[in-house]
């Protein structure tokens, strides 16, 4: 693995955890109802690391693959609305859009996941846990935005 490209690709994931930084939940959060299942709030920052990570490790074996081209630009758009979702949410307290941002989320973090594996199995496979947490961030987005209409 080049560890130029990973420091890149991590930096971009740094960029978008800082956000998360920006934009703590905070009280507004803190008092809306939520589903029994909600995780606990220590498991997102341990969560985020490994996911960052992993995400980043992924791209930068991805990056020096012939072909990689399409794969690297869905990796762009899903860092790009990772960024996004958080200041929306936690900033804005826009729920419905949030919604909306988390799908496209996942949506761009399947399509770089299904095209990381076209190139490397490895690559693809730390994406897996990504979108998992994704699907679960999405079904919490729903459930809290029903609960407190």
């Amino acid at each position: 693995m080049d560890f130029g490209l990973f420091a890149i690709f991590f930096a971009a994931c740094c960029a978008a955890a800082a956000t998360g930084a920006m934009f703590d939940p905070g009280e507004w959060y803190e008092n809306l109802e939520k589903p029994s299942w909600t995780p606990p709030k220590w498991l997102f920052p341990v969560a985020w690391t490994i996911l960052y990570i992993a995400m980043a490790v992924a791209a930068a074996r991805i990056a020096v693959l012939e072909g990689s081209g399409y794969a690297l630009a869905f990796f762009a758009l899903q860092i790009a609305l990772n960024t996004l979702w958080t200041p929306v949410f936690f900033g804005l307290h826009r729920m419905g859009a949030g919604m909306v941002i988390i799908l496209c989320l996942w949506a761009a973090v399947a399509a770089t996941m299904v095209a990381f594996f076209q190139l490397d199995l490895i690559a693809g496979l730390l994406f897996v846990p990504y979108l998992v947490w994704v699907t679960v961030a999405s079904a919490l987005n729903y459930s809290v935005m029903r609960l407190n209409r």
